[in-house]
């Protein structure tokens, strides 16, 4: 089965004929459903790619029907997954498009395509719910927006805080999850801490919580 990872998107410049570079993945972010990657991972997958002289491909939103560009390089340096590409603006109305968004920075991220390698999977001992990935097979990167379960999860925290109010306990717990990108169990046990503070009992401070959230929520 085919699994994706998104990241925030991280590219280093646009050019104006449809060229990109920048981070299709980076290591130590653990993804909604728990998965982190580690150095190494993409290694043996781009070797074999390159070896078999197999291409991997551009997509718009994971759609193998609509690829938009190509990789001109793919590679994986101490930070995550490099790639530079063009769009195929001159040719695909949609890659067009997608420059367009690229450039305005309307678009949320990159996200990959991969399957699991046997043996090279494991879960963490100190984090549970965690599988850490220690090869992937890459399949394809694509271009994607932002899911929209996290856009609506960071936009209600807001304006909760902005109306001088706190998240419950379960709203707090699938923030983390879906805007932060913390495991199941991590975020249980993270707003389980918070809950004296989420409640407003008497020994918490509530404007300590507040503090917290709109840290996290301006991150990046």
């Amino acid at each position: 089965m085919l699994k994706t990872q998104d990241f925030a998107l991280e590219t280093k410049a646009v050019g104006e004929e449809g060229e990109f570079e920048g981070y299709a993945s980076t290591f130590g972010n653990v993804d909604q459903g728990g998965d982190v990657v580690e150095p190494g991972a993409f290694i043996e997958s781009i070797v074999a790619a390159k070896k078999d002289g197999r291409t991997i491909p551009m997509l718009w939103q994971h759609d193998q029907s609509e690829p938009i560009g190509v990789w001109s390089d793919i590679a994986e340096d101490a930070k995550g997954l490099y790639v530079k590409g063009r769009l195929l603006v001159e040719f695909d109305p949609l890659a067009k498009r997608a420059h367009g968004l690229l450039k305005a920075k309307a678009l949320g991220g990159m996200s990959i395509g991969y399957r699991y390698l046997p043996g090279h999977a494991e879960q963490d001992e100190k984090r549970p719910g965690v599988t850490r990935l220690k090869k992937i097979d890459l399949r394809e990167v694509s271009l994607v927006t932002m899911p929209m379960n996290v856009q609506a999860r960071v936009t209600s925290v807001k304006a909760l805080l902005d109306a001088g109010k706190l998240p419950t306990i379960r709203e707090f717990e699938d923030f983390l999850r879906d805007a932060g990108g913390f495991s199941k169990s991590l975020a249980a046990a993270i707003a389980g801490k918070a809950a004296p503070h989420l409640r407003g009992e008497p020994e918490a401070k509530a404007n300590e919580a507040a503090a917290f959230l709109r840290a996290v929520l301006n991150q990046g």
